[in-house]
């Protein structure tokens, strides 16, 4: 309400000197009146900023933090923003790093692995139970015999002997019935899971008693290993975390889904997976790949793509990709197109990618006005 008064009042004063400027007593009057306008600026100034005239009073705009330089959008950030967003920038070389192969992983329902070696254990007990019946019925025919005909009758002979052709008969239906569950289980499950199916040891029991859990990794097509790796790695979904694999064997068949060169690996019971688990593995290969190392964390998504912010030579960072296809390391990215020893944004790359959007905004709203 003062400040309208003041206007209001300002301009009227305007006005009358305006209309008294022009007359020849208008010029003794202004001259009279100086020292009251003089104090009249004097209590106007406070309310009406701009007649200060103060480089001090003037409003001034933020900095800009982005800019658009051949083509690419910079971000720029003092020191205090940095700091307050929580950015980290590392210096990282570019070295040689041991390529790991992206796989396709599943565990195993243990059900049949279960079967076989219960059928097994049964086969080997009935083999052992129709062994001593042929002891058995054995020595009752040779003793039979040994008395001859005057002292034992002729049909207990013949019944001796009788029982002890059964018997032999069922050894051998016993000990086919174990090998064919031995060749099963090798067939099935290789030569490794198929002796320790056979020998009961302590890999089948701790797959029985859930201790582990079997799993069945397969490599995309076109990618082979001569030897498999003794070490593995599987994710743990929904967070992705990593748990160690270790290896059982060459597998006996592959995943029909993915037509791969397949392995079988245990993982811990308690590591989070169960079987029907469909996931995700990475197998140390034996090539190697140069480049830039740069951490899942520190990766952006945005446009359809994947991103990591670099620096910069005069301190601003720019959004570089990173290849859909590019190869991984220790649960990274490769990036060979990154300069040597040039910094990388390992914290606060979304909060970069969130300026630089805004600053898009910005322009179009301009744009739109």
């Amino acid at each position: 309400m003062g400040r309208r008064r003041a206007l209001l009042l300002l301009g009227g004063l305007l006005v009358a000197s305006a209309a008294v400027a022009f007359t020849e007593p208008g010029e003794r009057l202004r001259a009279r009146a100086a020292p009251m306008l003089t104090d009249l600026r004097g209590s106007l100034e406070p309310l009406i900023p701009a007649l200060r005239g103060s480089p001090a009073a003037a409003a001034r705009l933020p900095a800009p933090r982005t800019a658009v330089e051949d083509g690419r959008t910079l971000v720029r950030l003092s020191e205090p923003e940095r700091k307050r967003i929580g950015l980290v920038a590392e210096a990282r070389p570019a070295v040689a790093y041991r390529q790991e192969l992206t796989a396709y992983g599943t565990v195993l329902d243990l059900a049949r692995i279960t079967e076989l070696a219960n059928s097994y254990a049964g086969a080997v007990a009935a083999l052992q139970t129709a062994q001593a019946r042929v002891e058995v019925s054995g020595s009752a025919a040779r003793r039979a015999r040994s008395l001859g005909a005057g002292v034992v009758a002729v049909a207990q002979i013949e019944t001796a002997e009788g029982t002890l052709l059964t018997d032999r008969a069922a050894v051998t239906t016993a000990e086919s019935q174990v090998r064919t569950l031995a060749a099963t289980a090798r067939q099935e499950w290789g030569s490794v899971l198929g002796k320790a199916i056979i020998d009961r040891s302590p890999l089948v029991t701790r797959l029985i008693e859930r201790a582990d859990f079997l799993v069945q990794v397969t490599l995309p097509p076109g990618e082979n290993l001569t030897e498999p790796p003794e070490a593995a790695f599987a994710e743990v979904p929904p967070q992705s975390e990593r748990v160690a694999l270790r290896l059982v064997s060459r597998a006996t068949r592959t995943d029909p889904r993915i037509q791969g060169q397949s392995f079988f690996y245990l993982v811990s019971g308690e590591s989070g997976l169960l079987p029907g688990t469909s996931t995700m593995a990475f197998l140390p290969a034996a090539r190697s790949v140069r480049g830039v190392l740069v951490p899942e964390d520190a990766v952006v998504h945005a446009e359809g793509g994947t991103w990591v912010y670099r620096g910069t030579d005069d301190g601003a960072f720019v959004r570089h990709p990173i290849r859909p296809d590019a190869p991984m390391s220790a649960d990274a990215f490769v990036a060979e197109d990154l300069p040597d020893g040039g910094q990388i944004v390992l914290r606060g790359g979304q909060a970069l990618l969130s300026e630089e959007m805004k600053s898009r905004i910005r322009v179009v709203g301009d744009d739109d006005d």
